[in-house]
């Protein structure tokens, strides 16, 4: 199974499980309180992945080191093809 597959799998059973214990369907008699708090739960879960998201994002970002040898190295041959161009006529 792909990865994609066990997510959606996964995402599948959860909803089934959201949906069974927000119409009440196994009788389990919890209060209106635990129902307000479990109809808006999806909404909850999905900003909470999309500021973990996020926040990991940026702290990737503030933490990327530079690479000051390969720098160099891609400036190198840019300067060698467009001395290779020019050789060949092209004017840059």
């Amino acid at each position: 199974m792909t990865k994609l597959g066990q997510w959606m799998s996964t995402l599948l059973a959860l909803m089934l499980i959201w949906l069974c214990l927000v119409q009440d369907l196994l009788n389990l008699g919890y209060s209106q309180k635990v129902h307000d708090v479990l109809v808006p739960l999806p909404v909850y879960l999905l900003v909470t992945a999309g500021s973990y998201s996020l926040a990991t994002l940026g702290l990737r970002l503030a933490s990327f080191n530079d690479c000051e040898e390969a720098a160099q190295e891609l400036f190198l041959q840019i300067q060698e093809a467009q001395a290779d161009l020019a050789s060949k006529g092209l004017k840059l």
